[in-house]
């Protein structure tokens, strides 16, 4: 993100310590305002790191490697064989 240095993030958190949502594809952390940041897996995947809570105006820094994270549905399947009933 070219302007960095204009957010005001309340804190930097390891994506480890976050809860990942397989249906939704989010992670989530929780905000002290008592709703939770969130940051989407392909947004991760595009390079960007800000997480936003919905409720208020606080934003987190997600510390994360980018060949760490879950592939998306459809992705690494490439070449599989999937049978048909004739």
């Amino acid at each position: 993100m070219a302007d960095d240095e204009q957010l005001s993030i309340y804190d930097e958190v390891e994506i480890e310590d976050m809860t990942y949502d397989e249906t939704l594809q989010i992670y989530h952390y929780p905000c002290p305002c008592g709703d939770r940041f969130e940051i989407a897996l392909c947004d991760l995947m595009d390079g960007q790191d800000i997480g936003v809570c919905p409720s208020c105006s606080l934003m987190i820094r997600v510390i994360f490697e980018v060949d760490n994270l879950p592939k998306p549905p459809g992705q690494g399947q490439q070449g599989e064989q999937v049978a048909v009933a004739a």
